[in-house]
Parts: C-alpha cells; sequence; structure tokens
C-alpha cells in the first residue's frame, strides 16, 4: 500500500460497484469510479445516501473521515495511483478479459485487483492476464457496504494482501480453498433457489409464503449461526454426531428436486413475477432498500451487544478505528461523536429519551478513561458509578444525525467526579440536549464508595483543576 491515502478504483459502478464505492468511502479511502453509463454518478449517488445512513450508524465510536469521491471518464484515469481496483462488470468473460486487460496497462503493478465476480473462476478471470497473479474474486454480498463476508479466490500470496485490506475496512474475508463454479456461498444459495422455483412452479408455495419461511424461521437461526452450529444444537446433548444419526438417513429420501431446475418457461417467469409484485410492489426499489439497511443495522446492533457474529465483527472493526483518548485538559474535551442508528428510535420517529442517557453514559466512559479508570482498572476492582443525571431535552434528535458530545468536568475531587454534556448535532452546530452528571468512585468488592488510588486520583486531580479554571456552563449559571 502506499504511505499516502489510500485510493480504491471502481471499474463498473452498478449496485455492486456502487456498494463497493461506499464501503471504501466511509472508511476514509479516496475513490474513482469508471462506468461509461451516463446515469453512474446519479445511480452510485443514490446508493451512498443510503450506506451513509446506516454504515455509520453500526459504530459507537468516530469512524473516519470520509474520502474523496470522483468519477473518471476512463478506466486509465480511475485506476492510476489506485492501490485497489475492484471490477464490477456485467457477468461475460469476453468483457471482464478486455476490462483487466486495460486495467493491468494503466494500474501499478502491485495493485490489488479484485473481480465481483459471482461464478468465474480465477484461472478462467487471469487467462491472457500480463500479470495473472495480481487478479484474484472478490465476491461480496449485496450491500457490500454493510454486509461483511467477501469470498477471495486466487493466488495465496495475493490474497493475503487483500485479506489485510479488507479486515481494515471492517469486512470479513473468506479465503476459498479451491476454486470451483460460482466459489462457496452462490453454491449454496442455488440449491436453496432450485428448490425455491420447484415448489412456485409446481403450486405448493407463492414467493412471499416461501420468503416468510425463511424470514420468520430458520433465517434468523442462520443470521446468527449459520448453518452446522445451528444443527450441532438441533442435536441436544449428544451434538453433530447424534444429529446426523438421527436427520441423516433423510438424505436418501426423495424430497428435493435439488439436481433438477424446472425450465424458466413465460409462463413460470410470469407467475414469479406477478407473486413478486403483489408481495413488494408497493415499495419502490430504494424504498425496500433502506428497509433491508435498517433491519440489518438493528440485528447487526443486536449481535454487537451480544459480541457474537457479525456483532462481534463490528466490535473489532469499532475498537480498530476508535480515534485517540482526548490529551487536552485545560478546555471542555470532544468525548464522543456517532451517527443515531434506526434502533435508537421510537414511535415518535426521533431518539428515544433513554439512549440520551446511554450517549451521556458513552461521554462519562470517555473521561472515566483518560484519567485511568480503563478496563484494567475496573479489572482491579475499582470504577466510577453515576448517581444522578439531570437531562435536559432541547431538540429532536433523528435518525442519521451525526452528532458529537462536549464535556466539560465541573468537580473532580476525591471519590466525586461531575460532568457537564452537551450533545450537538454536527452538521449545523444545534444544541441538541445537556446533561448534569454526578459518578461516585466505589469498590466493585464492597460496592461502596472510596477514594480513587494511584494514577487515576493524581490524574483526576489534575484534570479538576484545569477545568475549575473555565467558565461554568451559561445553563448553569444562576
Amino acid at each position: 500500500m502506499t504511505a499516502n491515502k489510500n485510493k480504491a478504483a471502481i471499474v463498473g459502478g452498478g449496485v455492486i460497484g456502487g456498494g463497493w464505492a461506499a464501503r471504501f468511502l466511509l472508511n476514509g479511502w479516496d475513490v474513482s469510479i469508471y462506468d461509461p453509463d451516463p446515469q453512474a454518478e446519479r445511480k452510485v449517488g443514490e446508493v451512498l445516501e443510503n450506506a451513509r445512513r446506516s454504515l455509520p450508524a453500526l459504530s459507537d465510536v468516530t469512524v473516519p473521515e470520509e474520502g474523496r469521491l470522483s468519477f473518471a471518464s476512463s478506466i486509465r484515469e480511475a485506476v492510476e495511483g489506485a492501490d485497489w481496483v475492484q471490477e464490477s462488470v456485467p457477468e461475460r468473460l469476453d468483457i471482464k478479459h478486455a476490462t483487466f486487460a486495460a486495467i493491468q496497462t494503466h494500474c501499478a503493478p502491485d495493485a490489488l485487483i479484485g473481480s465481483s465476480t459471482s461464478g468465474f473462476k480465477p484461472s478462467e478471470l487471469q487467462q491472457g492476464a500480463a500479470r495473472p497473479e495480481q487478479i484474484f474474486v472478490a465476491h461480496p454480498f449485496n450491500p457490500v457496504y454493510l454486509l461483511p463476508v467477501i469470498e477471495l479466490v486466487g493466488v495465496e500470496a495475493t490474497l493475503l494482501r487483500a485479506r489485510d485490506v479488507l479486515e481494515a475496512i471492517g469486512m470479513k474475508p473468506l479465503l476459498v480453498r479451491k476454486e470451483i463454479d460460482a466459489h462457496i456461498a452462490d453454491r449454496f444459495l442455488e440449491a436453496v433457489w432450485r428448490e425455491a422455483l420447484w415448489l412456485v412452479k409446481d403450486g405448493i408455495a407463492t414467493t412471499q409464503e416461501i420468503d416468510d419461511v425463511i424470514r420468520y424461521g430458520f433465517g434468523m437461526r442462520w443470521a446468527q449461526m449459520g448453518l452446522f452450529e445451528t444443527y450441532r444444537i438441533a442435536g441436544g446433548e449428544a451434538g453433530m454426531r447424534h444429529f446426523i444419526a438421527q436427520f441423516g438417513p433423510c438424505l436418501s429420501w426423495p424430497w428435493t428436486k435439488l439436481m433438477d431446475v424446472p425450465e424458466l418457461t413465460d409462463e413460470l417467469t410470469d407467475m414469479i413475477a406477478t407473486q413478486s409484485d403483489e408481495q413488494s410492489g408497493m415499495h419502490t426499489i430504494r424504498e425496500l432498500e433502506r428497509i433491508r439497511d435498517d433491519n440489518l443495522v438493528a440485528m447487526m446492533r443486536a449481535l454487537k451487544g451480544r459480541n457474537w457474529g457479525a456483532g462481534a465483527l463490528l466490535n473489532e472493526y469499532d475498537a480498530r478505528v476508535a480515534p485517540p483518548l482526548p490529551t487536552g485538559i485545560d478546555k471542555p474535551v470532544d468525548t464522543l461523536r456517532r451517527v443515531i442508528p434506526v434502533d435508537w428510535l421510537d414511535y415518535n420517529g426521533h431518539m428515544n429519551e433513554s439512549r440520551y442517557g446511554q450517549v451521556f453514559s458513552d461521554a462519562g466512559d470517555v473521561v472515566m478513561a483518560m484519567v485511568g479508570a480503563d478496563r484494567d482498572y475496573i479489572a482491579g476492582g475499582l470504577s466510577y458509578f453515576t448517581v444522578a443525571n439531570e437531562i435536559g431535552y432541547l431538540s429532536e434528535t433523528r435518525l442519521g444525525d451525526v452528532i458529537h458530545v462536549r464535556t466539560q468536568v465541573l468537580e473532580a475531587k476525591g471519590k466525586k467526579l461531575r460532568l457537564y454534556h452537551e450533545m450537538i448535532r454536527s452538521t449545523d452546530n444545534e444544541l441538541l440536549a445537556t446533561c448534569n452528571q454526578l459518578l461516585i468512585h466505589v469498590s466493585l468488592e464492597t460496592r461502596k464508595s472510596c477514594e480513587p488510588e494511584g494514577e487515576v486520583l493524581a490524574r483526576i486531580t489534575a484534570l479538576g483543576e484545569a477545568q475549575a479554571k473555565l467558565p461554568r456552563p451559561a445553563s448553569l449559571r444562576d
């Protein structure tokens, strides 16, 4: 990678290319897009609009500053100086070969060139390439800016470099052990798709009924445990061996038609399209995308609270991108910056009052960490407890608002830590809420108040003395 700011080139700005652009851009990369479609800028802009309201909402820390977006008039212009080039052109091998030839003519020899192909093997993509080892499969899932898994297939040395890049932008790269048509996930999905087509064709279920079986049933299990871990639980105390012994014989029964596929006649196509229109036609595509994104954010944030599956990945990402703790103590401290997620809204369409308490609690945690009352200190049996919060709700806070918290220490002496927080909308600097917070230092062993110890006592004293010189906040003056 270059020593300067990273650059990603996106060749093909459709749904997947736009998703790639959003994932890189919102992780601080500069992004250049090439797509001859005259509508490309509009389409990518709509994808980015959805991404900006959803991807940052997964984080509980300040996310990287957005990179610079540009649209190139040629592949050459797009890929010059790029560290990563992502090809997302139509699934035709001749088009991909021509695209790779143009990319390799103008990109750096050490640039990573990933293909979003869902079906072609890397050996097919590399045919006739100037530097075959440079090209690899990087197959994502829609929306790329939210769903983290990426299937990587190609030369191991190249994939290891690609893995490092993808992990740094919050993704879950899977190195496929052997190249195979359609990789792993799409082969799995193809089996389900074939069976679904038969169920519709034979009049057994409609498109909505099939979707309902998935989203109200096993889909929720798969979302957080996958297939084998789900079946391990189904085996009870005896585990997977018992599950296989109990359900293995049914595999020889003639239940499925997975090795056969119905002919996609005009009649079957019309049947599926009509049922799909009845199921979802009341929503535009953009509305469906936003519904999908909001649901994914809520589900993934729920997993984040349990530190499980995709949620554990998000926690690792937050730890990686979280800014360093503030160091200046002679002025109010910027303690928190974040985006308001969908699961924080109430029935009035704005942030629920309980979430203000969480924002101010998180801001207080930053001050605790500044003085050394961090995880290690807490593990040693000492911490701060909040004993009072006086919150003033001044203006509505809505979905997608970028907010920051400015914190002033009113008292930091002995057992007491009194903080004053202001929550501000970053786009227009409107003051949304205030909080007067009182924390008391406690022993986690006795659950009673006690004096801070060691370095924490020294730091809290210095912080209190420095901030005591500041003017008292206007809302607290008599």
